[in-house]
């Protein structure tokens, strides 16, 4: 396993990180288990999960199966960088949201951070997260909520997911007047076919020192072999979501096809191309994989390794043109 730094702090992750979020939806505890030793076992030491992953009635089961795995010693709570996430109503679906029991007041940080941290069975979260803007909280509020908590110990840094780059430099110019640390990481949809991270988030997380984690690095499986499968018979994550609304455009599935071609004519496995693409990405410190079962984790891992030769990082751009700078690409 190759590591990092975490953004601009002295923490070391590994390039790959290990996604949570179908443990309990998809994959067991027991499997969930066992794929999360495989990943400590070939060197990821960063795992992500979020309070709301369980989803529905189960709000909170994934952190519960990750403090399970925690509980069972070994020292597996202190070779893992723990990222956990809080802004969602973690609340009955059907019912109505409560007053300060979702987004981002203090108030509800503070009763969030608490209840992750009995979930997962641990007294410090390494990377506390807020998994969506919230545009009616004030920066110097939040700030306020996590400076208490990094005094009590009960997380380490802050960063931020899906959110947009002026947010992120709002955030760390607020931070800054403060004497605040600020956001060290931005968690958000970033991939060869989603590239509009490129043109603001990407250039405010080089400029304030954040590490960029992509989720969904395969976009719904679409750049998994995609096509490949459709024509085994296959269905999985591409027959639903955006990889779906894409393979249904004659034009996106053109790209996608010949994506598939040049991966075939290099040898490569489409799904690990697109992980590696990432790892080349400027600020990226690694993408998040969501295995369901450790056959999915070895595919990812041996991305890790992969060189891409500068012919075929060429050719991914021609299939799959970024945006440019901003703000060129949207000004002339």
């Amino acid at each position: 396993m190759k590591y990092t730094q975490l953004g601009r702090t002295g923490l070391q992750v590994s390039r790959l990180v290990l996604g949570t979020m179908n443990f309990g939806p998809q994959t067991d505890e027991a499997e969930s288990h066992t794929i999360m030793d495989a990943a400590l076992e070939a060197g990821v030491n960063f795992f992500d999960t979020a309070n709301v992953y369980g989803w529905g009635a189960n709000k909170g089961r994934t952190e519960e199966i990750v403090g399970s795995w925690f509980a069972r010693g070994g020292g597996r709570r202190d070779r893992t960088v723990l990222a956990t996430k809080v802004y969602a109503n973690m609340g009955t679906d059907d019912g109505p949201v409560w007053p300060n029991h979702h987004k981002l007041s203090a108030l509800n940080i503070r009763r969030a951070v608490d209840a992750s941290l009995r979930r997962l069975g641990t007294d410090y979260i390494d990377l506390y997260q807020f998994h969506h803007v919230d545009r009616n909280t004030p920066w110097d509020e939040i700030w306020q909520a996590i400076d208490v908590l990094v005094q009590q110990g009960k997380i380490l840094y802050a960063g931020s997911s899906n959110h947009a780059g002026w947010h992120i430099a709002q955030a760390n110019e607020t931070a800054r007047r403060r004497g605040s640390y600020g956001l060290v990481s931005e968690q958000c949809l970033y991939n060869l076919a989603e590239r509009r991270a490129e043109m603001e988030v990407v250039p405010a997380a080089e400029g304030y020192g954040l590490g960029i984690i992509p989720w969904s690095p395969l976009h719904g499986g679409l750049l998994g072999g995609a096509l490949r499968k459709e024509r085994e018979g296959g269905t999985g994550r591409t027959s639903s979501g955006r990889a779906a609304d894409m393979l249904a455009d004659p034009a996106a599935r053109a790209r996608i096809q010949a994506y598939e071609d040049l991966a075939d004519k290099h040898g490569l496995q489409p799904g690990e191309v697109a992980l590696a693409w990432l790892l080349t990405r400027p600020a990226v410190t690694g993408p998040i994989v969501g295995p369901r079962t450790t056959e999915q984790l070895a595919s990812a891992l041996r991305a890790v390794e992969l060189e891409l030769p500068a012919e075929l990082l060429t050719s991914l751009d021609e299939i799959f043109p970024g945006p440019g700078p901003s703000p060129e690409a949207f000004a002339w």
